[in-house]
């Protein structure tokens, strides 16, 4: 939900410019297409730090795991895990991540991807759905990780975490 995250950053009133991007294009935004679209100096350094945040959710999953399989207080992974479910966070699926091409064919089904459209067909749902159940098993038993998710797959990340 881009602009939900944009308002939790003051920065809703650049939504419209997002609404024309695919989550890739989002990710590899730079200060200097931000200034070829007339954004302010300090809203785009602000865009361009939180997009560094976004990419780097992947790593601080693995460390919360960790804290937590260490018997840690769970009041910051929690609130860690607040934080991040309030980016935008793209679906995973393992046929994705098998060529950056079909990644590209999903996107240019949903244009709007970014916008959080509720209007995604039963076939993303189900999707979905399934990535979940693949994740439940493996993620959740005692205190080992489990089987290694594939790299790029947060939600599925995300889960093990919460289920921990």
């Amino acid at each position: 939900d881009v602009p939900a995250w944009l308002k939790s950053l003051r920065l809703h009133k650049y939504a419209a410019l997002f609404s024309q991007m695919t989550y890739e294009e989002m990710m590899a935004l730079t200060e200097c297409q931000l200034e070829a679209q007339n954004v302010t100096k300090g809203a785009r350094h602000k865009i361009v730090i939180s997009i560094q945040k976004l990419k780097e959710r992947q790593n601080l999953l693995k460390s919360l795991e960790g804290d937590i399989l260490e018997g840690g207080n769970l009041r910051v992974p929690l609130q860690e895990l607040h934080q991040m479910i309030l980016t935008p966070i793209k679906a995973y699926s393992s046929q994705n991540s098998s060529t950056e091409e079909h990644g590209r064919d999903v996107d240019s089904h949903h244009p709007s991807s970014l916008l959080g459209s509720d209007s995604q067909g039963s076939e993303c749902k189900d999707s979905a759905a399934a990535g979940m159940q693949q994740h439940h098993l493996p993620g959740c038993e005692g205190e080992s990780g489990g089987a290694p998710l594939p790299e790029g797959d947060l939600p599925g990340q995300f889960t093990r975490v919460m289920g921990k």
